[in-house]
């Protein structure tokens, strides 16, 4: 294997990709352990390297003395070349070892792009695509992360999914498979029904799926006495300790820093998002925790630079000491503090400012859309005078940069929307050179909505291209200006994650052509081929478009109706419905409880939900006795 790996990587790109011997990589004597488990990403190694979740999965599993977990990334195309050419299987970095040697290999699954990614770490390795497929010696197939709330498109190549928070529920599953195996077990599907019960474990051959004959959904029921109607996703109360020895890569990552996770979890409640909607409730880590942990990570890997992440990270009730704290204990240590996710408001700049350091090169805030109306319609309710306010303030501390994202396409958008977004930009300019001359600067961004599964805009439409393409030209039309720079994305990736996020499990078959024909790194703009997703869906007799375009009626049975991940639909379907009214939702980290339906399973959320319901009850007799309740 070494002798070959020799004569193979000085003719790919960046052969560091495929070498491993990174600084706090853990390499265990095989011969020592007792389960052997495969980390596979399916993207490049710079963008899994990237991820802290596998980072944490890596850290625990390799916590055992006998377990050892090993990394598998997604080889670029010449390196998949090479492999073929030359007859080598796919490895895992520490041990050099093919991946069908392994016991167990878990995949994350962060977007929907990688699918045809996964199939080639699969079929690299020597392992058969199809889960149905594959005979008692080969690897258990395990998937996880994000996309896994809508896991039917993947259901044909997963043995059994992990849906929600891993930290517990994986290393419970890994210990069961180990005792089977201790017990003389061979039989596959015997172990998965043994765990198809577990709390968000999804075994899809214990699943049937029936249609109408129009190709909606009609049914999703359990085949077998041990699979749940549902299966509700898993949740970590308490946020376990981050890893403190992260693998040092040899190159440049996407994010090439430290980053320590502040919060999970996120109430606002903007009704595109699908991050906000399934990982609640909001959990916390404590000042202390936050601070010895950066404490270690820097001591351990010699960065300069720590990332406190959330999916909202000015909303952690302490963020401003931390950051402040941070700052003063690095001072002269030259250390950059970067925050993700900020709110738009006047506390983030001044939050953001406290950890500058000097350095205001530019600042991010994400209004989304370009007028109030629209702004309230996807439950994002600030108003322009907020955004004016927060740069103006930025402007005047010496920032010289704004970054600003929206979305095109959103559900009930008008061209008036659109032309809001360059109305908001010009006034964002004239501040910024109000203050800085001809150094302001503003990048905007502009993405397709994708309506998501789990959030109230699941049932909504998205945008065909061609809508898109003129929405987009109004844009240019209006933002040609000195010192605006306009970017945005490919309209046909847009639909083809949508197409794939709302799927049903039929789309394995498309997923599988496309991989066949070629298709990978479908994320990727320069690797992207329409015309093979095209191709492998009329040859499938499926429609793409018929997926991404269509807009679901609130009583159709969803291709992930059978996945709880504790917001409840019709929680969902009332918000939707609020949505078209105009109506905000108030987030519950602030404001009253929602009943989303997380307080009947979450204890810190029930005194919330006991006191809005009190508020609600009030409010409705008070309407009944004015005579305008409403049915």
């Amino acid at each position: 294997m070494l002798q070959q790996l020799d004569r193979i990587l000085p003719r790919v790109q960046k052969p560091a990709r495929y070498t491993g011997g990174e600084f706090n990589s853990i390499v265990k004597d095989w011969s020592r352990v007792a389960l052997k488990v495969a980390l596979a990403f399916p993207d490049v190694y710079e963008i899994g390297m990237s991820n802290l979740g596998l980072a944490i999965i890596y850290d625990l599993v390799n916590q055992r003395d006998d377990w050892l977990a090993e990394r598998v990334y997604a080889p670029w195309p010449d390196m998949e070349a090479e492999l073929r050419r030359v007859g080598l299987p796919l490895y895992a970095l520490e041990s050099k070892r093919p991946l069908r040697d392994f016991d167990v290999i878990c995949f994350s699954l962060a977007y929907e792009q990688g699918y045809t990614n996964a199939l080639t770490i699969l079929d690299l390795g020597g392992i058969p695509l199809q889960a149905d497929q594959r005979g008692e010696e080969a690897p258990l197939v395990i998937a996880g992360g994000p996309a896994t709330v809508n896991p039917e498109p993947m259901a044909a190549f997963i043995d059994l999914f992990v849906i929600g928070d891993a930290e517990e529920a994986l290393p419970d599953l890994l210990a069961r498979y180990q005792a089977w195996r201790a017990e003389g077990g061979r039989d596959r599907v015997e172990f998965l029904r043994r765990v198809a019960a577990l709390p968000g474990i999804y075994v899809p051959r214990f699943y049937d799926v029936t249609y109408h004959p129009d190709g909606t959904v009609a049914r999703i029921a359990p085949n077998d006495p041990a699979a749940p109607p549902r299966v509700r996703r898993t949740l970590v109360s308490t946020l376990p300790p981050l890893p403190v020895r992260p693998i040092v890569p040899f190159i440049e990552t996407v994010h090439d820093r430290v980053a320590v996770e502040v919060m999970r979890g996120c109430t606002r409640g903007c009704r595109f998002c699908q991050p906000g909607m399934v990982t609640r409730p909001v959990r916390e880590r404590s000042t202390e925790e936050i601070l010895a942990t950066v404490d270690q990570l820097l001591r351990n890997t010699g960065y300069e630079e720590v990332s406190l992440l959330s999916l909202s990270t000015s909303d952690h009730s302490t963020i401003d000491e931390v950051a402040t704290r941070l700052a003063e204990r690095y001072a002269d240590q030259h250390l950059q503090i970067s925050l993700s996710s900020l709110r738009v408001d006047s506390f983030s700049v001044k939050l953001a400012d406290a950890v500058a350091r000097g350095k205001r090169s530019g600042l991010t805030f994400a209004p989304e859309a370009g007028t109030q109306r629209l702004r309230e319609v996807i439950n994002k309710p600030l108003t322009e005078e907020d955004l004016l306010r927060s740069v103006e303030a930025a402007f005047q501390r010496g920032w010289t940069g704004i970054k600003l994202y929206f979305m095109i396409g959103l559900p009930t958008e008008t061209d008036e929307d659109v032309v809001g977004i360059v109305t908001l930009i010009r006034k964002v300019l004239a501040l910024g050179r109000s203050f800085c001359g001809d150094r302001a600067e503003v990048r905007v961004t502009v993405s397709t909505f994708v309506p998501k599964p789990h959030t109230p805009f699941q049932w909504a439409p998205q945008c065909p291209p061609e809508e898109i393409a003129r929405k987009v030209a109004i844009l240019q039309r209006g933002l040609k200006l000195r010192g605006v720079k306009l970017s945005w994305h490919d309209a046909g990736e847009s639909r083809l994650e949508a197409a794939l996020s709302r799927g049903d499990r039929r789309l394995g078959a498309v997923i599988e052509r496309a991989f066949r024909k070629g298709a990978r790194f479908d994320a990727w703009s320069d690797q992207f081929k329409p015309e093979l997703w095209e191709e492998a869906a009329a040859e499938s007799g499926l429609d793409l478009s018929w997926y991404a375009y269509r807009r679901r009626p609130l009583g159709e049975v969803l291709p992930w109706s059978h996945i709880d991940t504790g917001v409840t639909e019709a929680f969902l379907r009332w918000d939707y419905r609020r949505s078209t009214r105009q109506e905000t939702t108030p987030d519950c980290h602030y404001d009253v409880c929602s009943a989303c339906g997380l307080q009947k399973h979450v204890a810190s959320c029930q005194a919330l939900f006991n006191a809005a319901i009190e508020e609600r009850v009030a409010v409705r007799q008070a309407a009944l006795a004015a005579g305008r309740g409403r049915g």
